[in-house]
């Protein structure tokens, strides 16, 4: 017997927390220990005046056309912090948990993550009465079973899976987790002009939206019938019937045909589904999404607001007071639309909806800084057109470089990081990739597909998933999720603002997050 969830609004705070510090109350009624949640570990890293993992998320592009205007570069050398996170609150980082990991069996560990735990999320979600988003898409805990070649899931839930390069470098799975990501658009996106269901409609509209977001003149499309369709997808003037690009469009097709086009936005109601996973091991010591999900999230955008609306909230943003608004059983408003849920492991495993300060964690990345596109990370990083559609595998990803750009991407952080993760304490990386005195062993690096680059050694996989399984049972994620194996030394438990190093001007870096696979597509 699982208990009963824990339903977002209603504050519960778990056990382990009764001995922390009361910092403030949430919107929710519950009392919070981390009152800047929204501030990740990340941001408290040791640079030491030359060590750079802030500009993946902080970046400026000012006459550039993109619509993030959030531009905060400025935070890649300033710790502009509120009074309250001076103190890093993320105390997981510092716990040995050493003790506890070998407690835990390589057999136990295998075994724990072989099993599914979001199946029964649905059944639960109905029992409980969720008022909200309730996870239904057959074969979840299947991942790449669930979806066909081109990405599409197989159960008709309209869920499209897209193949894309993970952002450095929490979500590589060498610190820790392996993720995927869906995309869905609304029901008149997936249907014809007649208002019936087509496939090849819908693709021609995800490839629209692809454009849009990535602010792409093409890209490459399953072949296509133009004369079937009445319009000319290539822009060369003639109707043909075999075509395998798409110039962006001024408007979606079929039932969406009087929806125009807008650069760098999803249309409403688009919705994404991101796993969290643990690190699958197969019998050939692959590396793997297994069933179990560390976390299940969830956006759909409720609301399309236009480039002139966007650009008025990023600048109240900052002037904003209070917190984010919650809503009943899909999460958190995060100001620009778009609804933000998470659902994470109990102390037994099973899934259960974030409590209201665990879903602050996600909020900050999701709502204020300069890197994303429509408060998105994964989709404008899909390999652009038709090889970036089904499910995603790092096997044979080439290793692109950023757009404007010309160094691939994981060799560039490499050398501006010093280090394979923000914290530079992955040992294992150190050890494939870098000197002792922190150079880049570039011969080492390039030409290295991105598998090989940033997937852990089976070793050091079972480790991981160990030592997360360790705060899961101590339900302690408002202390941090990171899977750290030794107490971390690059990270400041206290920041002065005044005293900190920064970084000089020739260690900060304009950023992006969207790449060049214009050699490919």
């Amino acid at each position: 017997m699982h208990p009963p969830l824990h339903p977002l609004l209603l504050g519960t705070t778990f056990s382990v927390l009764a001995s922390l510090p009361v910092a403030s109350v949430g919107a929710s009624g519950e009392s919070l220990y981390n009152p800047e949640a929204v501030v990740p570990p990340q941001c408290y890293t040791k640079h030491e005046g030359k060590h750079n993992p802030c500009y993946v998320c902080h970046q400026s592009h000012q006459g550039e056309p993109r619509l993030n205007a959030m531009n905060d570069a400025r935070l890649q050398s300033e710790y502009d912090f509120a009074k309250e996170a001076f103190h890093n609150h993320w105390t997981n980082l510092f716990v040995d948990r050493s003790e506890r990991i070998a407690a835990i069996s390589d057999r136990e560990i295998l075994a724990y993550v072989a099993e599914d735990n979001v199946t029964p999320l649905a059944a639960r979600l109905d029992e409980q009465g969720w008022p909200g988003y309730v996870p239904r898409m057959q074969d979840l805990d299947k991942g790449a079973d669930a979806f066909d070649e081109a990405g599409f899931a197989r159960d008709g839930s309209g869920w499209v899976a897209f193949n894309y390069k993970p952002l450095p470098s929490t979500f590589w799975p060498t610190n820790g987790s392996i993720d995927d990501v869906f995309v869905r658009l609304p029901p008149r996106f997936q249907k014809n002009a007649d208002g019936e269901p087509d496939r090849r409609i819908y693709q021609l509209n995800l490839s629209a939206l692809e454009a849009a977001i990535k602010d792409l003149d093409s890209l490459s499309i399953p072949t296509t019938d133009e004369t079937a369709l009445g319009r000319d997808l290539d822009g060369d003037g003639v109707l043909s019937k075999q075509v395998t690009r798409l110039r962006r469009p001024a408007s979606y097709f079929g039932a969406a045909a009087d929806e125009p086009l807008a650069r760098f936005l999803y249309p409403e109601g688009t919705e994404f589904l991101h796993s969290v996973r643990y690190l699958g091991i197969g019998k050939d010591g692959a590396i793997a999404a297994p069933p179990r999900m560390k976390e299940l999230r969830y956006m759909k955008k409720h609301r399309f607001l236009g480039p002139d609306e966007v650009a008025a909230r990023y600048a109240a943003f900052e002037e904003a007071e209070g917190g984010f608004q919650e809503v009943p059983g899909y999460g958190m408003d995060n100001g620009f639309g778009w609804y933000v849920l998470g659902f994470i492991e109990d102390a037994e495993g099973a899934l259960r909806p974030q409590t209201h300060e665990e879903g602050l964690f996600c909020m900050g990345c999701h709502t204020s800084i300069g890197a994303t596109i429509d408060q998105t990370f994964a989709f404008p990083r899909k390999i652009t057109g038709v090889r970036g559609w089904g499910y995603i595998d790092l096997h044979g990803m080439e290793d692109a470089p950023l757009r404007g750009d010309t160094r691939p991407e994981i060799l560039q952080y490499f050398e501006r990081v010093g280090g394979g993760d923000e914290f530079r304490e992955n040992k294992e990386l150190f050890e494939r990739f870098f000197t002792d005195n922190n150079e880049v062993l570039t011969d080492k690096v390039r030409g290295r597909d991105v598998y090989d680059l940033i997937i852990p050694s089976r070793e050091r996989a079972l480790a991981l998933n160990k030592a997360y399984l360790t705060i899961v049972r101590e339900q302690s994620y408002v202390r941090g999720r990171d899977a750290n194996l030794d107490p971390m030394r690059n990270v400041y438990r206290e920041v002065d603002p005044e005293t900190s190093p920064t970084l000089p001007d020739d260690k900060i870096f304009k950023g992006e997050i969207r790449l060049d696979w214009s050699a490919t597509d």
